[in-house]
């Protein structure tokens, strides 16, 4: 018998730009004209049905000006799209339309969106390129940063999937403008998650200058998207594959998942987040770690962003403890949840350990609460 080594170090580069702007369709195009993704000529724009029109449809006008070959794939909008079966009818949509491994996937749209394009980037021909164009503020904050893709499955949400980093992100402000209401409120969740978690001077910015966003003020616009860019990127830049530090970007999660799964996607991302930010504030006041005013406050800031802070009345309080178990934090069987600490702030529990085992009594007790 004889064993032969085989000797695989890798150095990989995985840099990229986020561009935060207004209309940013040409820029992309001239950043490819520019080299962004090498000598590719071939590139497949996946979008919803609820971004077709008003974005996508005119960027592909765009690349096909520029020269380049494009072809548009749209699958019916929202959170139940994004599934393997979504995933596979792309596929095989991209393969009758003859895309190789030289081409260049672009992702125009929403959250689910950049989830699931990005994850077909990452398993196509064995991985190509893919650029995001984040089109509401939810992908801004979260879903077009950081790396993680993925589809949902009936047990859990983001259950099958892969890290993988886009060439380049582009963040167009000016679309948050289309969105409705509830959407731009959706995005507003993480927006918010990200400064309990780790500024409160953004958490104070938010507070005073909530209105200024929602009226699209530029000043109030740039400086979230800005933030939101910075304090993901702080945590991804220390832990890309989520080993330690980036388990923080799960606050509110841990519930939040929950409900979106147990509510049939009746909620929003955002929407189910929001109560799963209350939850954890809850648990953080039970453990110590925030004051009852503090608690007040960040419930209060969900509210005026139009989220809701209380488990809706048709979903099933122990079908949601049960549920709980899906969560990916989870460990030897049992909950762990991330903690706030005030506002601002993440418990570190030890040394780079940033989630705490938590008995199912309590996680029912703070969920019969809310």
């Amino acid at each position: 018998m004889s064993t032969f080594n085989v000797e695989l170090k890798r150095v990989v580069d995985d840099t990229y730009d986020i561009e935060i702007g207004y209309d940013l369709s040409s820029k992309l195009v001239s950043d490819i004209d520019a080299g962004l993704v090498g000598n590719i000529r071939k590139f497949a724009v996946i979008t919803d049905t609820n971004v077709k029109d008003g974005y996508a449809l005119p960027l592909c006008e765009k690349i096909k000006r520029a020269g380049y070959a494009v072809d548009l794939f749209v699958f019916p909008a929202g959170e139940k799209s994004k599934t393997r079966e979504t995933k596979a009818k792309i596929e095989d949509a991209m393969i009758e339309k003859h895309f190789r491994r030289d081409c260049c996937i672009i992702a125009v749209g929403g959250g689910v969106v950049t989830d699931l394009a990005g994850f077909i980037a990452g398993t196509y021909a064995r991985g190509i390129p893919f650029i995001n164009y984040a089109t509401t503020l939810l992908a801004a904050a979260d879903a077009s940063v950081g790396g993680k893709t993925a589809v949902d499955t009936p047990v859990a949400t983001n259950l099958i999937g892969l890290f993988n980093q886009p060439a380049k992100v582009y963040i167009d402000i000016a679309a948050w403008k289309t969105l409705p209401k509830r959407q731009m409120s959706s995005g507003m969740a993480e927006t918010i998650k990200h400064a309990c978690m780790a500024s409160c001077d953004m958490f104070k910015f938010i507070e005073e200058n909530l209105d200024d966003i929602f009226s699209f003020q530029k000043f109030a616009c740039e400086y979230i998207a800005e933030n939101n860019c910075r304090i993901k990127y702080n945590v991804v830049m220390k832990d890309e594959r989520e080993s330690g530090l980036r388990e923080i970007l799960n606050l509110g999660h841990t519930v939040g998942r929950a409900i979106e799964t147990v509510s049939d996607y009746k909620l929003l991302h955002g929407e189910a987040l929001s109560i799963g930010m209350i939850a954890q504030a809850q648990l953080s006041s039970t453990l110590g770690y925030m004051s009852d005013e503090e608690v007040k406050r960040v419930t209060e800031l969900y509210e005026r962003a139009g989220l809701p802070t209380k488990i809706p009345d048709y979903i099933d309080r122990e079908a949601l403890v049960k549920k709980l178990y899906t969560d990916k934090k989870v460990r030897d069987g049992k909950l762990r949840f991330v903690i706030q600490k005030g506002i601002g702030d993440i418990v570190e529990f030890a040394p780079g350990v940033y989630a705490k085992p938590i008995s199912e009594d309590l996680a029912r007790e703070i969920i019969m609460e809310i």
